[in-house]
């Protein structure tokens, strides 16, 4: 969550690595996912893309293979190129529930598809390394910067890309499981400040925006929790981007220890946020500020220190930035803007291409867990969020800067503003368009597995995460479905 790098979200945890970003470098208050989910956000950022270009719709579906992203340009240009750990942006093989999940968003049911939300302690006041495939990338990272990253005559660019803070897999949750585990160790624990976890405000069940409504029940979070339970999920959850926070540390102090750090220019960012039981909900798949607002920092020579842009950016701004201190040309199709002319000491509005950056960012989810394909634009204090055809699902309206917490829908407040963003993102994607091509997408690949299972379908089908809500009354979901296609 990208809130947790400023004031007031950075007094619930200690973060010292990311403290130590901010003070040699420039801190982004407001960057966005362009689509709150791994594989379409990732995919994004790798190809400089909005998400209805890549047509990367779900986790499951991201980047073709042989698509050029900004390493492979700067390896072309003489640079040496090494990836670590999750890249997840041509496919996130993510479950066949995951899978099944988004296809069926537009089916007239409703079953959860996750487990509840749950917090588990491991280990004790002296176990560091909970997330152990991520320290294991980390070890390989900080191995590579002090063997080889050191003796090169080239340049370098180096990615590692972690799967923490991110809940696990809850086993308790049925066959394919969900991942609503939120794990940690006591030494993680001791990092957060209980007293300054906010606890947030919920709207009724009833009040509550239909689509919104829906992704609350499919994540399992309808029920009752106590107040110390969400105190919890959220304590939980700040341990684990304690414990992701040194893992960046360990890259610095490499790069410290190898000389390396003065010269080099660090990256620190997310492919989006999680909601911790905000809005009644956990996970990311939102465009509420906890899943789709995400950390960008960046330090190193020529970079500002002790900056903060109040500027909107986005991941897609990540392609023409590397390409930018790469010195290659960008490419003039690109969804984004370097980010060079507001790190540098004199901040010029330009990018390399002569354009001036534009003053929205958007962002766009097309993935389970939300019935209705979604688009955000972000401009100013606004945050319009708009959904399906623009007509069958009402829009949100949020102003940023009267109501942070995003509780008061004022869309029907402003009409004259709806218009005008609405227009505006009208200008950017043709949103209708779009989401009738997704739910063209998601019928015909559901058909394809469908046929490929011939009659063992229903049993598949009853077996999946939902399988505990689909077995009370088998008949009448497979009845929805038919009706459907």
């Amino acid at each position: 969550d990208g809130r947790l790098t400023f004031f007031p979200g950075n007094q619930t945890v200690d973060l010292p690595s990311i403290n130590f970003m901010k003070r040699h470098g420039t801190n982004f208050l407001n960057a966005y996912t362009n689509s709150p989910i791994c594989c379409p956000s990732r995919a994004a950022m790798w190809s400089g893309l909005f998400t209805h270009l890549t047509e990367s719709w779900n986790n499951f579906k991201g980047l073709d293979p042989d698509y050029v992203t900004w390493m492979d340009l700067m390896e072309k240009h003489g640079y040496r190129a090494q990836k670590f750990g999750k890249l997840d942006y041509t496919s996130g093989h993510h479950s066949v529930s995951n899978r099944v999940e988004a296809w069926t968003r537009d089916v007239d049911f409703l079953l959860r598809q996750e487990g509840r939300p749950m917090v588990k302690l491991r280990g004790d006041r002296k176990q560091v390394r909970v997330m152990e495939a991520d320290w294991r990338n980390t070890d390989k990272a900080v191995n590579w910067i002090k063997e080889e990253a050191v003796n090169l005559t080239q340049p370098f660019i180096l990615y590692l890309g972690l799967n923490l803070p991110h809940p696990y897999p809850s086993p308790y949750a049925g066959e394919n499981f969900g991942s609503s585990t939120f794990l940690t160790s006591p030494y993680w624990l001791e990092k957060v400040n209980y007293e300054a976890i906010k606890i947030p405000k919920w709207s009724s069940l009833s009040e509550m925006h239909p689509v919104d409504y829906y992704s609350s029940y499919t994540k399992n979070c309808t029920g009752e929790f106590t107040k110390e339970e969400v105190r919890n999920i959220r304590a939980f959850y700040y341990a684990m981007c304690a414990e992701t926070d040194a893992m960046l540390g360990e890259i610095i102090s490499a790069l410290r220890d190898t000389g390396l750090l003065g010269k080099t220019i660090i990256i620190f960012t997310a492919d989006h946020g999680e909601l911790a039981m905000e809005h009644r909900q956990f996970y990311k798949m939102s465009m509420y500020e906890g899943s789709s607002h995400v950390p960008l920092l960046v330090m190193g020579p020529g970079v500002r220190k002790q900056q903060q842009i109040p500027n909107v950016v986005s991941l897609v701004d990540i392609y023409p930035t590397m390409l930018d201190i790469a010195g290659i040309p960008v490419p003039h199709n690109l969804s984004g803007y370097s980010l060079i002319p507001l790190l540098r000491e004199k901040a010029e509005s330009e990018d390399s291409r002569g354009e001036p950056r534009p003053s929205w960012v958007l962002s766009e989810f097309h993935g389970c867990n939300v019935n209705s394909s979604v688009y955000m634009l972000r401009t100013g204090n606004w945050k319009y969020i708009a959904y399906s055809d623009g007509s069958s699902v009402p829009p949100q309206l949020f102003d940023l800067s009267a109501d942070p917490d995003e509780l008061t829908n004022v869309a029907i407040k402003f009409p004259v503003m709806v218009h005008s963003l609405d227009k505006i993102l009208r200008s950017i994607v043709n949103y209708p368009k779009v989401s009738s091509s997704v739910q063209e997408y998601n019928k015909q690949q559901f058909i394809s597995w469908k046929q490929s299972l011939g009659h063992n379908y229903s049993s598949v089908i009853a077996n999946l995460r939902w399988h505990q809500d689909w077995l009370k009354d088998q008949k009448k979901y497979e009845n929805a479905i038919d009706k459907w296609l």
